[in-house]
Parts: structure tokens; C-alpha cells; sequence
């Protein structure tokens, strides 16, 4: 005797079942290193939209981005000199 899936029952899991299961799902938590690494992926990626500007000819969106970029460094040393911070191990 062969078994066949049921025609009904194709699909386990369904958009519904995934969208009510998300409640119980855990929020991620960011680390201090990995916070402090976003904050220079911030930094680089103003510093390119500047040189990006720049070349397009507008220099008042360049210098904007070139001002704002440094902030982003400052946090994130202010976030490495924190004492949550890990250290590297020697």
C-alpha cells in the first residue's frame, strides 16, 4: 500500500504560523564591540558619501558629510574607553 502526503496539508508552516511565532522570538542584543564597530562602518560610510558628493560637483552636501562623519568616531571611542567594554585578550 503506497502513502501518499495528504493534498491539504502541503506546507507545515505557513506565513501565519511564522508571523505569530515571532512574538516569542528573542530581541537581539548588541554587544559594546559590536556597537563600536557599527559606529565605524558609520564613520567610513559618511566619509564616502563625502568623496561621492565631492565628485558629483556638490560641495555643500560634501562638506556636510565630512563635518558629520568625526561624531560618530567620538562615540565610539567614548564607547571603547567605557568599562563594559571587553579587551582583547594579550
Amino acid at each position: 500500500m503506497k502513502m501518499a502526503p495528504s493534498p491539504g496539508f502541503a506546507a507545515p508552516w505557513t506565513g501565519v504560523d511564522v508571523r505569530r511565532l515571532r512574538v516569542f522570538a528573542p530581541q537581539p542584543v548588541q554587544t559594546p564591540r559590536g556597537r563600536h564597530a557599527q559606529l565605524l562602518t558609520i564613520a567610513g560610510a559618511r566619509r564616502l558619501r563625502c568623496i561621492e558628493r565631492n565628485g558629483l560637483g556638490r560641495t555643500e552636501d560634501a562638506l556636510y558629510w565630512k563635518a558629520v562623519a568625526p561624531s560618530a568616531v567620538f562615540k565610539a571611542a567614548e564607547l571603547r574607553a567605557g568599562e563594559d567594554f571587553p579587551r582583547l585578550p594579550a
